[in-house]
């Protein structure tokens, strides 16, 4: 599991424990870089392969998903609660999710985890991901 965050505050260490606790190994590839950076180290090493989906993290939310999505193949999903999270892996096969630093309470980046880690993408939506190829 890849992760970056341009700040590291105690959410931070609360998600990979987190990720740890549920049976990932955390491979940090960015940690107080710029936000650019963080989304595109974690876009990289999932759309690589090195990792099979990852986490990023900044003040939003926004910069280090827009700059995950600049990777081909990867897909960023900012997941302000489990819901979309679990929308996100199912219907559009996210596999980088995007938290915000500010709102975001421990209690709820454990539950967007949980439904980003515990959802599968519908098989169905194949012919609709494909339409994303460039």
């Amino acid at each position: 599991m890849a992760f970056g965050t341009d700040e590291h505050l105690p959410l931070v260490d609360h998600i990979l424990a987190q990720l740890v606790e549920a049976g990932h190994e955390p491979v940090v590839v960015a940690d107080g870089d710029a936000w650019p950076d963080a989304g595109r180290r974690v876009g990289e090493a999932v759309a690589s392969g090195a990792a099979e989906r990852g986490v990023v993290c900044c003040w939003t939310g926004t910069g280090v998903s827009i700059a995950a999505n600049k990777v081909a193949g990867a897909r960023a999903a900012l997941c302000t609660d489990a819901e979309t999270a679990r929308g996100a892996r199912r219907w559009n096969d996210a596999n980088v999710v995007a938290m915000g630093l500010r709102l975001t309470s421990a209690e709820v980046a454990s539950e967007i985890l949980a439904a980003f880690l515990d959802t599968e993408a519908d098989p169905t939506e194949a012919p609709t991901l494909a339409r994303l190829a460039p």
